[in-house]
Order: C-alpha cells, then sequence, then structure tokens
C-alpha cells in the first residue's frame, strides 16, 4: 500500500444552482469553509421542500380514506386500511430504483423528475374523487401511485449524504428527513381544512349544504389534489434552478451491489422497519384508528358521537417529524447505536401503554352490516342512536387522553430511532474504509469517497425495506381474521411490543454488548 501523502487540490466553491459540481470535498475543512457548506445548505434546503411534498402526497390518503364517506364512498374498516397501506407497499418497493437514480442521472436531475412523477397520483386522485360510481379497485390502483412520494425520501437522502462531511451527516440527514416526515403532519393537519371537513381543533367547521330539506356534508376532496398538483410543479421548477448534481456521486447500481453482501446492510434494514416502519405505518393508520375506537356516525347526517379524529390526526406525524433531527443530534453525541437502543425500550413501554388504554373501552353495539348499508343508501331510514350506543361513546371518550398520550410517546421513540439509526449507517461505511487504509494516504481518499457512495446505498435499501412496515401496521390492524375492529387493534399492539423486543435484542447484541461489537467501534 501506497504511504505518498494525499494533497487536496485547492479549495474554490463557485458553483450555482442548476450546475454539475465537478469537485467535491466537504471533509476538506478550507473547502467547506470557503463555499462548500452553503451549496450544501441550499440543496439541503430544496431537497426538503420536495421531499415535504413526496411524503404529502404519499400519505394523502390516509385522511382521504376517512372523509370518504362524507362524499358518498361506503368502505368497510378492513377496506379502508388495505388503502392506506397500498401506497406504503408501492413506496417502499420503489425506493431502491429512487436510491440508484441520483447515481445514475445526477441528485438535481431526479429531484426535478421525481417531482414531476406526483402529478401521476395527484391527478388520478381529482379524477376519482369527483366520480361516486368509482369502484373500490381503482381507488387501490390510484392510491398505489401515491407510493411514487414515498420514492423520494430515498432518493433525496442518498443525495444529501453526498454534500455534507461525516461530523454533519446526523444533524444533516435528520433534519432532511424531518422535514420530509412533516410532510404528513401537514397533509393530515390541513387536507381536511381545505377539503371542507373541518379541523384545527374546532376552529373550521364541517362544511353543509342543504338537499331535500335536510344539511349534508359539503365535502371536496378534488381540493387537496388540485393544490398538490400545483406544489408539484412549483418544486420541480425549484429543483431546477437551485440545486446542483455532484459529479463525484455519479454511479451505477453494480457499484452500489457490494453492500447487499454486507451483513450490517441487513442489520440496519431490519431495525429501521421498527423505526421509520412504525412511523409511516401509524401514520398512515392513526387517522382510522381514532375514528373506529372513539367516533361514530353511521350516516353523514347524523350527529357525530365521540372524538372527531380530523382534529388529532396529524400530532402523531408531527411529533415524529420534530423528534427526527433530534435523534440525528442525539447520536452525534452519544452514538447512534445507545440511542436505538433506548428508542426501542420506550416504543416497547409506548404499545403497551395504548393497548392498555384501549382495554378500558366500552363496546359499542355495532348494526348488522345490511342495516348498516340501508341507512347509508337512505339516510331518512336512520332511526338514531339507541341509549346505549350514545352512553358507550361518552364513555370510551374519557380513555383518549391516555390513547393520544401513550401513542404521541410511541411517535416521539419512532422520530429519535429514525435520525438515530440514519446517523449509524454513514458511520459503519466510514468504519470499513478506515480500517482498510492508512491515514492520508490516495487509498484512504478514494476508499473514503466510496464509503460515502455505498452509505447512500444502505441509506436506499434500509428505507425500502423499512417502509414495509408501513405495509404491515395498517394490515395488522384491518385484519380481516378479527371480526371486531377494535379487537384487531389491541391484538395488533401486542404484536407490535413482541417485534419491538426483538429489535432490542437485535441492537444490543450487534453493536452494544462488551466483546460483541463486529465493528468494534464505540461510537457507531
Amino acid at each position: 500500500m501506497s504511504t505518498t501523502e494525499y494533497t487536496a487540490p485547492p479549495a474554490v466553491v463557485t458553483a450555482k444552482g442548476g450546475t454539475w459540481i465537478e469537485d467535491w470535498r466537504p471533509e476538506d475543512e478550507s473547502f467547506w469553509a470557503n463555499g462548500g457548506k452553503a451549496i450544501a445548505k441550499r440543496n439541503l434546503l430544496w431537497s426538503i421542500f420536495a421531499e415535504h411534498l413526496g411524503f404529502s402526497v404519499w400519505l394523502l390518503w390516509s385522511v382521504s380514506a376517512a372523509l370518504l364517506a362524507k362524499q358518498g364512498f361506503v368502505f368497510t374498516p378492513q377496506q379502508l386500511f388495505f388503502l392506506v397501506a397500498v401506497p406504503n407497499l408501492v413506496g417502499s418497493l420503489i425506493r431502491i430504483p429512487y436510491t440508484f437514480a441520483v447515481g445514475k442521472f445526477g441528485g438535481r436531475n431526479w429531484t426535478v423528475i421525481s417531482a414531476l412523477l406526483l402529478l401521476i397520483p395527484t391527478v388520478l386522485y381529482v379524477v376519482a374523487v369527483q366520480n361516486p360510481d368509482t369502484p373500490f379497485w381503482a381507488f387501490i390502483l390510484i392510491a398505489a401511485t401515491a407510493g411514487f412520494g414515498g420514492g423520494n425520501f430515498a432518493s433525496s437522502m442518498a443525495n444529501i449524504n453526498f454534500f455534507y462531511p461525516a461530523a454533519e451527516k446526523g444533524k444533516a440527514l435528520g433534519l432532511n428527513a424531518a422535514g420530509g416526515n412533516l410532510g404528513v403532519a401537514i397533509i393530515q393537519f390541513f387536507l381536511p381544512i381545505i377539503v371542507g371537513a373541518g379541523g384545527a381543533f374546532g376552529l373550521f367547521k364541517l362544511a353543509t349544504k342543504m338537499v331535500d330539506g335536510k344539511k349534508v356534508p359539503d365535502v371536496h376532496l378534488e381540493y387537496a389534489g388540485f393544490l398538490y398538483i400545483a406544489l408539484a410543479l412549483v418544486a420541480a421548477g425549484a429543483a431546477f434552478f437551485f440545486m446542483n448534481n455532484l459529479r463525484e456521486a455519479k454511479s451505477s447500481p453494480k457499484d452500489l451491489l457490494p453492500v447487499l453482501k454486507q451483513k450490517h446492510t441487513w442489520v440496519m434494514s431490519f431495525l429501521y422497519i421498527g423505526t421509520f416502519g412504525s412511523f409511516i405505518g401509524y401514520s398512515a393508520a392513526m387517522p382510522l384508528l381514532i375514528k373506529i375506537n372513539f367516533f361514530r356516525q353511521p350516516v353523514p347526517t347524523a350527529e357525530p358521537l365521540g372524538i372527531n379524529f380530523v382534529y388529532y390526526a396529524f400530532l402523531g406525524a408531527l411529533v415524529g417529524s420534530v423528534a427526527r433531527p433530534v435523534g440525528g443530534v442525539l447520536a452525534d453525541k452519544f452514538g447512534g447505536a445507545k440511542v436505538t437502543l433506548y428508542t426501542f425500550i420506550a416504543m416497547i413501554l409506548g404499545t403497551l401503554g395504548i393497548y392498555w388504554s384501549l382495554t378500558g373501552l366500552t363496546p359499542v353495539p355495532v348494526p348488522p352490516a345490511d342495516v348498516l348499508a340501508g341507512w347509508v343508501a337512505d339516510p331518512s331510514t336512520f332511526p338514531g342512536y339507541k341509549p346505549e350506543v350514545v352512553a358507550a361513546v361518552n364513555e370510551n371518550k374519557h380513555h383518549f387522553g391516555l390513547f393520544l398520550g401513550f401513542f404521541l410517546f410511541v411517535f416521539a421513540a419512532t422520530g429519535i430511532g429514525n435520525g438515530s439509526t440514519y446517523r449509524m449507517i454513514p458511520l459503519i461505511q466510514k468504519h470499513h474504509a478506515v480500517e482498510s487504509t492508512e491515514e492520508g494516504t490516495p487509498e484512504r481518499h478514494a476508499a473514503l469517497l466510496k464509503a460515502t457512495k455505498q452509505a447512500s446505498g444502505v441509506i436506499g435499501i434500509a428505507g425500502a425495506i423499512g417502509a414495509i412496515g408501513g405495509f404491515l401496521i395498517p394490515i395488522t390492524f384491518g385484519s380481516p381474521w378479527v371480526t371486531d375492529p377494535v379487537a384487531a387493534c389491541k391484538t395488533a399492539f401486542l404484536i407490535f411490543t413482541a417485534f419491538y423486543a426483538v429489535c432490542l435484542v437485535v441492537t444490543w447484541f450487534n453493536y452494544i454488548r462488551k466483546g460483541g461489537k463486529s465493528l468494534g467501534h464505540a461510537d457507531i
């Protein structure tokens, strides 16, 4: 191995937006201070904006599914849970090609393309929700295209990973991811307001109109679709004019394939199911969970009973998003493995708390399916609520504070865990590079560049596998083999608790236990 001292070229950074950057050395302190940091910040800003929209479109159906009844569509709880799960499945599967696309086309170029791809799910959404005859299978296909928004996360994170030095990756990746994750909270908070379903804790009321002398909901889900069509065009234009491609980030899929042979790629992917998979899965399911457990309105013309889900559905995603950069900062300071370990302990306690809050609920009598279908077909036949239904729903309202409190605690833990696990990935790859080369040599410089590329590949793979949790969680809540939706919810939280216990053991075994650290690196 050569021991010739490696001398970097002079630090001159003058790149403007919309250009290729031929020389990028964030680990060079002079280079970083002399313009590199400013360029990285600019690219991070517009990356966050584009990724934010991607997440909003990805979770467009999480609230829309719970509001379809107000626009005249009738689906079962199992159908609705499947509807919100499908975008997560597609979003997870396309994350790997989206990751490779950064190396193939350039980060700026792919941000433009991926933003324009959001026009497909938004335009189809506008068409579907305005047609009362749209069948369920068509909704499923259209919801699947919303998965394009989920792919944006992988390409955005892979791109930003190249822009920042290792010492600042935790914070940068945490901010990038948090800005994207906030797209979930934003869509869940503003969509009900935009479409006329009310929200903001009652500040905005449900819009109504008179039909045959009766007030009925005047909800227009298509308004949200029109808004995000416009925002997708803005994101594409901003990326085109203000972002950069990095020449050193160019790669082909075969350059990243070696990471598939690394044990830690799969360990980190598994752990990411527990953190990010939980965040996106719970975010997608939360509106329906509140509606099923604490709300009743069998026909749109009936007076609603219980907790209005549109007031609270966004809080989980908001807490998880804000907590994500905190996880990155904590990981920078204390080590990602330690933070991840404590994250899973918190998630175990939190899910047990949610389960406990649900066990206190009073069963609410549910009418037979054929009777409910008759009421929906002709709302005038609805006889009103039985006293036992009103009593049960009012009693269950007292348990909502516990349910929400424990749920927000779990969301905070998922956010911190998202930041800490993604902090671990670049450090693992850097560790391999440092162990195999000598300091100050050309081989070390080349190995660190290769490690950054491979870390981006692992980020994409872990993001893809982790997002599968976003599909599995809603499916588990809507378990078709459990006839009672409330019972299915309680069983699901016990299953999730057991899974987090496994994640805890995996984290401890691979990165914490003395004498067992396969990386031999205390601050991973």
